[in-house]
């Protein structure tokens, strides 16, 4: 596949943010261009039939569909230089990847949960199984040196964890204190800053 003569149309949410983020972000700091198809929230019940499983990201190319964001997230990388050549380090990118999407589902799964039922899971949420996948991200974090996720580079994986990192820091879920990151996982902190950095 080369990418001069690959048509590429990427379907997400409108919003800076989400499963689909990390592959508009890869095809834009490689400057690989796409359709950058940006739905608005309020469209989706509308809309949402016309996507395979109801869901997105989808990732179009040539007219064949991608519908599972890590699957998207693998072949953008490739294309863009962000996914390990080497084996095990690919592998640690998937695990990462992988590993990020279960932290995040605990919390997609109380979205649209009535208020006190929401309140009472994310409460239980932020007293275990959050801190434990932040803890355990920041040792892997250390394990691969502390400035990126594998491979001694930036990643899918890097870009995969700052998504991650800026939703719990955003403020923007109820319930869920701002300041878990920096309580179970500060290095996480220090790699959403130097990864930012890299894509300004």
């Amino acid at each position: 596949m080369t990418m001069t003569s690959t048509r590429l149309k990427l379907s997400y949410f409108d919003f800076p943010g989400g499963r689909g983020e990390p592959a508009r972000l890869a095809l834009n700091l490689a400057g690989i261009p796409f359709e950058d198809y940006r739905i608005p929230i309020a469209d989706w019940p509308t809309v949402k039939a016309d996507f395979p499983y109801q869901q997105v990201p989808v990732l179009e190319v040539d007219g064949k569909i991608l519908n599972q964001s890590n699957a998207i997230n693998r072949l953008l990388g490739k294309m863009a230089g962000l996914y390990p050549e080497d084996n095990w380090q690919a592998a640690v990118c998937d695990d990462v990847m992988d590993t990020a999407d279960d932290a995040m589902q605990l919390l997609v799964n109380t979205f649209f949960m009535p208020e006190e039922e929401k309140q009472r899971v994310r409460t239980e949420l932020v007293a275990g199984p959050l801190p434990m996948f932040l803890s355990g991200l920041n040792a892997r974090l250390l394990a691969s040196g502390g400035e990126f996720f594998c491979a001694g580079r930036l990643t899918m994986a890097d870009l995969k964890i700052l998504m991650l990192t800026r939703s719990l820091t955003s403020g923007n879920l109820d319930h869920v204190p701002t300041a878990i990151v920096s309580d179970h996982a500060p290095d996480l902190l220090i790699h959403k800053e130097h990864i930012e950095k890299l894509l300004v």
